[in-house]
C-alpha cells in the first residue's frame, strides 16, 4: 500500500510541477506542450539507448563466437546504430517544435 501511494505522490508532483513552472505572468498556463517536449526527447533519449545497449552487447557477442563474421557483422552494426541514432534526433525535431508553440 505504501509503494502505491508513493508513487501516486510523485506522479503527481511530475504533472503538477512542470505546470506550475510554466504558468504565464497573466496567470494563463501553457498546455501540455511543454511536457510533451520534454516526454519527446526523454522517451525517444531512453528508447534510443536501450535499443544501442542491446545492439552492441549482441553484436559483441555474435563477434565473440565467429570472430570469421566480424566484417559482416560490423557493417550491419554500423547501419543499426545509425538508424537508432535518427531516431533520437526525430525526438529532438519534435521537441523543438512543441517548444516553438508554446512561445518559450
Amino acid at each position: 500500500m505504501r509503494r502505491i501511494v508513493n508513487i501516486l505522490v510523485w506522479a503527481l508532483v511530475l504533472f503538477l510541477v512542470p505546470t506550475t513552472a510554466m504558468a504565464a505572468a497573466d496567470g494563463t498556463a501553457i498546455s501540455g506542450l511543454g511536457i510533451g517536449a520534454g516526454l519527446a526527447v526523454g522517451m525517444a533519449g531512453l528508447g534510443c539507448g536501450i535499443g544501442q545497449g542491446l545492439t552492441a552487447g549482441n553484436t559483441t557477442a555474435g563477434i565473440a563466437r565467429n570472430p570469421g563474421a566480424a566484417g559482416a557483422m560490423f557493417t550491419n552494426f554500423i547501419l543499426g546504430m545509425v538508424l537508432i541514432e535518427s531516431i533520437a534526433i526525430y525526438g529532438l525535431v519534435i521537441a523543438f517544435l512543441l517548444q516553438g508553440q508554446t512561445g518559450l
